[in-house]
């Protein structure tokens, strides 16, 4: 760590002398359709490294210029502009109007339930899309917020898309996750799979990260925060781009984008696509990906505009899903690299375990201004998902045979020949697929109101129908004619072949029905919120190989859960510089679906409830022309966490045990900072502390079934546990500078500790009633990176050209960055995966 902090005070003291003074030149920069302040757009004077950023009011001042001078105004979302002045003194530049270059980026925004600063009171943190042109290397969206306050990401196994975010301690079936205001959170049990959306990051406009309660008005699962990612809608004005890039493990991508601009007829047209492959850092991680994005507008007059986008990123890649001991992946040749999930066939790879998916979104969108008070924002969107993850059948990937030892690739030529050795053509091993296909409408619609100059209304619907499509796969037979399967209770001793369903094959259906309605209050200095939502959400189970066709109880009784959230908040600016703001919010959320019905068959559970979450926050920001910073207090306490046991009952059927009353809390303080004295110049900064635990025992648990006791009396000894699986405490300091006029060098450094393993809290289970004791998770090493990366603009031709290089984990840093604890609690017990060793890419940007 010490030679990792070395390498950035170097950095730091060798562009000490950076610092420019504030100037005489002054001006005022404007939104041209609102009439309000810009705030943080860059002034640079061309052909120097002086420059300045305006402040909240939009004003800006720059110092010692003389001669004929050109500045350059740029802010993402308005058009560039350029103003020549001869300057032999003081000089005002006046109001500077910027025009929006986004067609509908205001009623977009509403939709998205977008937060503003200085006026809602959550704590935020937006990435811009240069931000994330600039970081993206091969990094993905998860890995792109890991310098914001209370967030954890990692790449878990390391395969492509393969990356995980915990917000706050919550992980991702807790923090909502929005694009363009539409939830895409599953439908059935919360979570994120990142892979649907990698590669996205070339079409993303901003990421906004809102801790806490957020502000999305729609009930979505927001306990640890919200991810709200706002995709590239139409560019009012006509151009594209074309970027090439490549990296380490044969990594590359090629990468185009194109926009008509807004035609005198009111059409505009925006196209983008992309390719990207390579081998993976980690052996048998190969990756193969496509993305894509278009969007029509037509501007039919003043009051109405109506868009159509769709996006999608189909891929297919390798992956590690094996975890081991530390001792195991160092007594392999390549610790970081070494994967046991993949093999060879004929000489050529092939991966056990696999990802393939694509889920095109489209969603077609009107904005309706009805008068200069009122405005309708409406979204219908489906989306179709289609693929999943592949495994063994028959075999184990640790104890499979190998080509040549413990530490060289499955010999899949092996197991073929075992199949051979079956006279009657079967196979004994083969490889699958657990396919989660899905279709998902939705309708989206928001309705504001300005009663007067103060009070805002907004109502609005949030309507989803959801059927998940699950089972299993043969994808490979080895060699083998038919699988033998004795799942399907309609076809017993079924010879199943390749594209054929077995193990399981049953679909979950998700009707949602929601409203909610925000009143805001604006006077002066202040802002205030009061919201509510309320969503009703049934679950429906079909089930086809453990009902018989003629079973009534194939299908299941639609079971409702009735879920609701409320919160308000209050922003105070005290002065132009300084504002104080608070909120609070209790909901409560529905069961995941696999908790309503009980062992994977159609039994639902009867004792099902709400979690419930109440959770507050109290923050401070202090906002200057050159100086930004953020301090915030939060706590959130989780009540009636689901905890499900699985038990054989007095007849020895199988059910599960509900066990209620287990809280959670989620408290902690964050600080942020951009300091920016002058546009060649700036530093980032945060830190990020929690304390996250569980907060009670459950104490003598006895289960039964009817009169009979089947287990207990048990405690269940977890009081004072901190929760696992992502690092309480985060710092990052990251440093800008443009060492001449188009070239900027950028160096970030990201600290992490107490990180305890992940666990299951029913492992803490112990029979000495009132005697047990709480056994802490092994707690990881603490660690820090470096990243570097370089960008270089310049003129080729007619093209705006950008050479760019990045380096992540630049000095090679080997750490753990995700593991399961282990029977004794201690690193040797423990089964981890390494953190990802030093990556590159480097690449070329022609804009046009």
């Amino acid at each position: 760590m010490r030679k990792q902090l070395l390498v950035l005070m170097t950095f730091v003291l060798s562009f000490a002398t950076a610092f420019a003074q504030s100037g005489v030149v002054q001006g005022r920069l404007l939104d041209a359709e609102t009439g309000e302040g810009v705030f943080g757009a860059s002034v640079l004077v061309v052909g120097t490294t002086k420059g300045a950023v305006s402040d909240v009011d939009g004003r800006f001042r720059i110092a010692n210029l003389s001669g004929n001078v050109t500045f350059r105004i740029s802010y993402i979302g308005y058009d560039q502009i350029t103003i020549e002045r001869t300057v032999s003194g003081d000089i005002d530049l006046g109001d500077i109007e910027l025009v929006p270059n986004v067609i509908a980026l205001d009623q977009i925004e509403v939709i998205a339930s977008v937060a503003e600063e200085r006026k809602t009171p959550v704590a935020i943190s937006t990435i811009k899309a240069i931000q994330i042109i600039e970081r993206a290397s091969n990094q993905e969206f998860p890995e792109l917020l890991k310098s914001t306050p209370g967030v954890y990401a990692t790449k878990s196994g390391g395969g492509y898309g393969d990356s995980r975010i915990n917000l706050r301690g919550f992980n991702s079936e807790n923090v909502a996750v929005l694009i363009n205001g539409v939830p895409v959170n599953d439908m059935e049990n919360g979570r994120v799979y990142w892979s649907n959306w990698a590669g996205l990051t070339d079409v993303t406009q901003s990421m906004q990260v809102q801790r806490g309660l957020g502000a999305s008005k729609v009930a979505v699962p927001s306990i640890g925060g919200t991810i709200n990612i706002l995709t590239k809608t139409t560019d009012a004005k006509k151009g594209g781009y074309f970027s090439a890039s490549t990296g380490n493990n044969a990594y590359s991508k090629l990468s185009f984008g194109l926009s008509t601009g807004l035609t005198e007829e009111g059409w505009a047209v925006t196209l983008s696509g992309a390719k990207i492959q390579g081998d993976g850092f980690v052996d048998g991680t190969w990756f193969e990906g496509y993305n894509y994005f278009f969007n029509v507008t037509k501007q039919i007059n003043n009051n109405h505009i109506l868009s159509l986008t769709g996006f999608g990123a189909p891929q297919k890649h390798g992956q590690r899903e094996s975890r081991a001991n530390i001792q195991y992946w160092r007594n392999a040749p390549e610790p970081l690299k070494w994967n046991p999930d993949y093999g060879i066939l004929g000489g050529e790879i092939l991966s056990v375990e696999d990802n393939f998916y694509h889920k095109p979104q489209f969603s077609l969108n009107h904005y309706w201004t009805i008068n200069d008070k009122s405005e309708l924002s409406t979204a219908v969107y489906a989306s179709y998902g289609t693929g999943g993850g592949g495994g063994n059948l028959g075999f184990s990937n640790i104890t499979a045979p190998r080509i040549s030892g413990t530490y060289s690739p499955i010999d899949f030529d092996a197991l073929v020949a075992q199949n051979e050795a079956n006279v009657d053509g079967s196979a004994s091993v083969a490889l699958r697929a657990s396919r989660n296909d899905h279709k998902w409408y939705g309708v989206l619609s928001s309705y504001s109101n300005e009663i007067n100059n103060n009070l805002k209304l907004l109502v609005g619907a949030d309507l989803r129908w959801y059927k998940g499509i699950h089972f299993r796969e043969i994808t490979h037979l080895l060699g083998a004619e038919y699988y033998i399967d004795n799942s399907d209770v309609n076809q017993p001793n079924k010879a199943v072949r390749v594209g054929d369903k077995y193990s399981y094959y049953n679909d979950g259906i998700v009707n949602w029905t929601g409203a909610f309605g925000q009143l805001e209050y604006t006077k002066d200095k202040l802002a205030a919120f009061f919201s509510g939502a309320i969503s009703n959400t049934g679950y429906k189970r079909v089930d086809y190989f453990n009902y018989l066709d003629s079973d009534p109880n194939q299908t299941s009784d639609v079971q409702n859960f009735i879920g609701f959230q409320t919160k308000g908040g209050v922003n105070y600016n005290l002065t132009a510089n300084h504002n104080v703001f608070a909120n609070l919010g209790y909901f409560e959320k529905a069961p995941i679906f696999d908790n309503v019905f009980q062992n994977f068959v159609n039994d639902v559970n009867p004792d099902a409830e709400n979690e419930k979450i109440t959770s507050y926050e109290i923050g401070y920001s202090y906002r200057s022309a050159v100086f930004n910073a953020n301090v915030n207090l939060y706590r959130t306490q989780w009540k009636d966490r689901a905890f499900i046991r699985s038990l054989r009952g007095a007849g020895g059927e199988d059910f599960f045990a509900n066990l209620k009353g287990v809280n959670a809390i989620h408290q902690g303080v964050e600080v942020d900072f951009v300091y920016s004295p002058s546009t060649n110049f700036k530093a980032t900064g945060m830190v990020s502390v929690g304390d996250w635990e569980w907060q009670n025992d459950l104490l003598g648990v006895e289960v039964f079934d009817g009169q009979t006791q089947i287990d207990g009396p048990f405690d269940l000894a977890i009081a004072g546990l901190k929760v696992g699986d992502a690092a309480q405490t985060t710092a990052a300091f990251g440093i800008e500078y443009n060492i001449v006029p188009d070239v900027k060098v950028s160096i970030d450094y990201n600290y992490y500790a107490n990180l305890y393993a992940q666990y299951d809290p029913l492992t803490r289970r112990t029979t000495d009633v009132g005697q047990g004791t709480a056994d802490e998770s092994w707690k990881l090493p603490s660690w820090s990176t470096i990243d570097l990366r370089l960008k270089y603009d310049f003129k080729f031709g007619d093209f705006d050209a950008t050479l760019f290089g990045n380096v992540n984990n630049l000095l090679d840093t080997e750490y753990i960055a995700d593991a399961i604890d282990g029977s004794n609690h201690n690193a040797a017990s423990s089964s981890v995966w390494f953190g990802q060793g030093r990556t590159w890419t480097g690449g070329l940007r022609l804009n046009f």
